[in-house]
């Protein structure tokens, strides 16, 4: 018997709620890179002081995803959701109202706080609210234009909001849509899970919770030390110890308790491993183009910020309309190659991004590229998304979710730090010891962008496969026989 035409209705409402959030989340990831030096003028910012506007976000963002997933599992997924969109909104508040720098970074690790908390949960929202294979590749391919457009969508509304408003609109543009969001989503939303928050909350690993927020936190707090000061940093050393002592302590830990924050059979569903895999590889590199592009067109090409922020329009657009695209492609080509369209046409994207000349221009030198990623971007993000939560026990979708958004985050973090630290080593080799030129600082930028095609290439060489139901992978012509697991969890079956 078909559903009524209202709780239809009501489904996609949610998504679009749900879509909405997940877009603001990503979208202040890169939304202040170009407030930066408003910022610093503003609040009297040190040099070494500026970065920590960002670091401080990706910190706590990436840090507490896997409590902020698990947390959603146990405790309802509706209550956590709402929790961390309250939590972000408020803080997008604090951030624009800081009178100094002390003020601004302490409100961005609440922001990323709430980011980790609010994400997971929602991406868990969407695969429970949706459990029709059909019904499901057409939501995540809304979630994955709406979503994965916030990256590209950050750049260009940061340069508007400072050249325009003013800085601190780079903040309270959030305000509306997640206080907002938060008083639509109390009556649209529906928790799933009925069941004791005491007993649950008895169930909670909190050790492994905070070793692993710990582990995760030094991990990316090393990672953006080895960004800033070159990997013989000492603080970079200490940190990635750090990060190694405590992920090794929570994976003991969290071999010995009855009720782990993370059951390591999860990793058992192929599928989740790989996409995390791709997920991490391919954030390192389209984080870090978007790093290279933006210097190139502001330091080589000369560009003003908000000229610069504009320039990223087309990328954004075109991940909107290529998600979509992609989700309707998974029901007739099958998520594997969806998912090997979006990597071989990202990995061709960068290594386009890496002929730009010192001399060139936006039309010549940015926009193919750039139309050509948003192509990669759709069809990969939709694909990797889709591959996370299929097959994965519904009780289990917010982990699913808390781990695919931190290897986005850790992929990131990674491949920034590793990616300009090779570019500012061949520019400072260029330039010697005299003044660095355009043209030095153009063919760094070259160096990361082909280390980051290369990269992409070779999980576009493997993830596909990997990824490939059993029948498939055997030669089977026909659809893989749904188990009873899958079925449950809306698994999405491909041909």
């Amino acid at each position: 018997m078909s559903e009524p035409v209202s709780m239809d209705s009501r489904r996609w409402y949610v998504l679009a709620l749900l879509a909405m959030t997940q877009f603001v989340v990503i979208l202040d990831i890169t939304i202040v890179n170009i407030a930066l030096p408003a910022i610093k003028d503003h609040l009297d910012f040190s040099e070494k002081g500026l970065p920590w506007v960002v670091d401080a976000y990706m910190l706590t963002f990436g840090g507490f995803l896997l409590m902020g997933g698990r947390a959603a599992d146990l405790f309802g997924r509706k209550r956590i959701f709402l929790s961390g969109l309250v939590l972000f909104g408020l803080s997008s508040l604090a951030c624009g109202l800081a009178n100094n720098a002390g003020e601004l970074i302490t409100a961005r690790a609440f922001q990323g706080l709430g980011g980790a908390i609010l994400s997971p949960a929602a991406l868990s929202l969407v695969a429970v609210t949706f459990t029709r294979d059909e019904e499901r590749n057409k939501a995540m391919g809304i979630w994955g234009a709406v979503a994965g457009a916030g990256g590209a969508t950050g750049v260009v509304l940061g340069g508007v909001l400072t050249d325009g408003p003013g800085w601190e609109w780079v903040f309270w543009v959030n305000v509306p849509f997640t206080l907002g969001g938060a008083l639509i989503g109390t009556r649209l939303l529906v928790e799933h899970i009925d069941s004791s928050t005491v007993r649950k909350f008895r169930e909670f690993d909190l050790l492994g919770a905070i070793l692993v927020t710990a582990g995760l936190s030094a991990l990316i707090y090393g990672l953006v030390q080895i960004g800033e000061s070159g990997s013989g940093s000492a603080k970079a050393g200490i940190a990635l110890g750090a990060a190694v002592l405590l992920l090794v302590a929570f994976v003991m830990t969290e071999l010995r308790t009855p009720s782990p924050l993370v059951p390591f059979g999860i990793f058992r569903s192929r599928s989740l491993t790989a996409a995390n895999v791709v997920m991490l590889a391919f954030a390192a590199g389209v984080v870090a183009m978007n790093f290279f592009v933006t210097l190139y067109l502001q330091q080589v090409l000369g560009y003003s910020a908000l000229e610069a922020g504009l320039s990223f329009l087309p990328m954004a657009l075109g991940q909107i309309v290529f998600s979509t695209l992609a989700s309707k492609m998974l029901g007739k080509i099958g998520l594997p190659r969806v998912m090997l369209i979006g990597l071989a046409a990202s990995a061709v994207a960068l290594g386009w991004f890496a002929l730009m000349r010192p001399d060139g221009s936006f039309l010549v030198d940015v926009l193919g590229p750039a139309v050509l990623l948003s192509v990669g971007g759709g069809f990969s993000f939709v694909a990797v998304v889709v591959s996370a939560i299929s097959g994965v026990q519904p009780m289990e979708q917010g982990l699913a979710g808390g781990l695919i958004n931190m290897s986005q985050q850790v992929g990131g973090a990674l491949g920034l730090a590793v990616l300009s630290s090779l570019a500012a080593w061949r520019t400072d080799h260029l330039a010697g010891n005299g003044p660095i030129s355009s043209t030095d600082l153009n063919n760094g930028f070259r160096l990361g962008l082909i280390v980051a095609a290369v990269l992409i290439a070779v999980v576009a060489a493997v993830g596909p496969y990997a990824v490939r139901p059993k029948a498939d992978a055997a030669g089977g012509g026909g659809e893989a026989a749904p188990t009873e697991d899958s079925e449950s969890a809306g698994e999405t079956v491909t041909s």
